[in-house]
């Protein structure tokens, strides 16, 4: 017996018979139906090409980390050994690559991963420089974090904890991410910079050198920003991705022609990768460092309550970061059902905090959900082939890396500033009457750029949420979970007072 499709025609076997009589072939069921089928391409509003473009665009706008990271982990350790940078390079290209690769395939959600800058300065900066302690310990703290991450997202606590933030502050999220990316640009691209302690002054930024725009790379970024905004505003397919490659063309010709060299020696100069082909494009990736981690070695070096506390500040912050961040995201692609909670959080979730375990496991520190993954949503991309575009670039950058640092900086910040204005659009929704409300939305946005740190942002905010509906006489409408929240901001703001009350250093 014949059936009648949704049109109205006789599906039979491979054909379809109209009313008329007259057949046609069945519309062909086979691969990219089945890629269409298994990430819901077209049921979110996307197509292949656009899931390509939007994956180029991420890996673009985030590539820089596959450089930027062995230098911030380059320090030696409290015993005087270094990680050594083509070995932190190899495996930070390689677990990015397959985190995000797995965030696609299996969350199906177009979020990038690699190793947190935040968490990478942080054990480099202050844990890993306590006399004695070795690389393999501090990662160790690192994984420990991770294994507690991944247990309170199988508990469910963390996706609990995302749906009990209300709804105004999950926009202050999306608002505050939408700076804190436009900040990063306006920074990486040297057009603001930070006025040395020295001057003495009560204005911590300033427009480039001295008030003043100088040199090429600032041009570059001047330029890309204008095209950039011309492409949007004109609503050009690809505009995005047009303006970051555009601008790096434009900033290996300057280069071609002025020879400047990097901010390590010139002020004036580019940012971190200076845009010049290099004379060896192919090396076999180093991954050596994998699995060189002591678990248990900075619990024996720094006493148990002192490796507690940085381990519970380590997790403090993936744990918050990559909430606020994936809040962020799916809201900018219309991802977040009408109570703005996310279709499948606990797989995101999971991704992310096996991504933290694999960082410590291979010493290149926490790997987290990038916010750069909002450049791929604003080309178009909405479900997880992107990811999957993005991370077989990342496992290609592991034999390339040396044309990693191609891109400069200064040809990719534009888009993130253009990015951090269209997240930065949904401040509207804030409702500014109730103030239980817009001064912890307020505090959240204005605290991640300031501070450059998701994290700090939502502490202070949902630490003013919890106080402010307590002073109101509306405290019953604080879920549980926000007051536990809150207490443990509190605990992580004041770190440092409470080390001094313990004695520890």
């Amino acid at each position: 017996m014949a059936l009648l499709n949704k049109t109205g025609k006789e599906e039979t076997g491979n054909e379809v018979a109209t009313s008329t009589g007259s057949v046609h072939p069945a519309p062909k069921r086979g691969f990219a139906h089945s890629i269409d089928s298994y990430f819901e391409i077209t049921a979110r509003g996307s197509s292949v090409f656009r899931e390509f473009r939007g994956g180029l665009a991420t890996f673009f706008a985030m590539c820089y980390i596959v450089v930027l990271n062995p230098l911030i982990l380059s320090s030696p350790d409290g015993s005087g050994h270094t990680l050594g940078i083509p070995q932190v390079a190899a495996v930070t290209a390689v677990i990015a690559g397959v985190t995000t690769i797995v965030m696609g395939a299996w969350a199906k959600y177009p979020f990038a991963l690699s190793a947190g800058l935040g968490v990478s300065a942080f054990v480099s900066a202050t844990i890993a420089t306590t006399k004695g302690l070795t690389w393999p310990e501090v990662m160790g703290l690192v994984l420990i974090a991770g294994i507690v991450m991944f247990i309170l997202v199988l508990s469910g606590l963390r996706e609990a904890v995302m749906r009990a933030v209300p709804a105004g502050l999950k926009t202050a999220i999306v608002v505050g991410i939408g700076l804190f990316i436009a900040i990063i640009g306006l920074v990486n691209a040297g057009f603001v910079r930070r006025i040395p302690d020295a001057a003495h002054t009560s204005v911590p930024l300033q427009l480039g050198q001295d008030g003043k725009l100088l040199g090429w790379p600032t041009l570059v970024f001047v330029f890309g920003l204008v095209l950039t905004i011309i492409l949007v505003v004109r609503k050009v397919k690809g505009g995005i991705l047009i303006g970051i490659i555009t601008s790096t063309l434009f900033a290996m010709g300057l280069q071609l022609l002025t020879n400047t060299a990097s901010s390590a020696k010139d002020p004036s100069g580019w940012s971190l990768m200076v845009p010049v082909v290099p004379s060896q494009v192919f090396s076999v990736p180093d991954l050596s460092l994998i699995g060189k981690v002591n678990i248990f070695g900075a619990f024996a070096h720094l006493g148990i309550m002192s490796a507690l506390l940085l381990t519970f500040t380590i997790l403090l912050s993936v744990f918050f970061d990559a909430m606020g961040t994936m809040t962020g995201l799916a809201s900018e692609a219309n991802l977040l059902d009408k109570d703005g909670n996310m279709k499948n959080a606990n797989r995101v979730l999971l991704v992310d905090a096996a991504a933290s375990m694999a960082g410590g496991f291979g010493s290149v520190s926490a790997n987290e959900i990038f916010v750069e993954s909002a450049a791929g949503i604003a080309e178009g991309a909405r479900t997880g082939l992107a990811s999957v575009f993005t991370g077989g670039l990342f496992l290609l950058a592991a034999f390339f890396a040396p044309l990693v640092g191609i891109v400069p900086f200064e040809a990719v910040a534009p888009a993130l500033v253009i990015v951090g204005f269209m997240m930065a659009t949904q401040i509207r929704r804030v409702d500014w009457n109730d103030y239980g409300i817009a001064i912890p939305a307020f505090l959240t946005f204005i605290l991640m750029p300031f501070t450059y740190s998701i994290a700090n942002g939502l502490g202070a905010g949902f630490i003013a949420y919890v106080i402010i509906r307590v002073v109101q006489g509306r405290a019953r409408e604080v879920h549980v979970l926000m007051w536990g929240v809150a207490a443990a901001f509190v605990v992580y703001f004041g770190i440092g007072p409470i080390q001094q009350i313990l004695g520890i250093s």
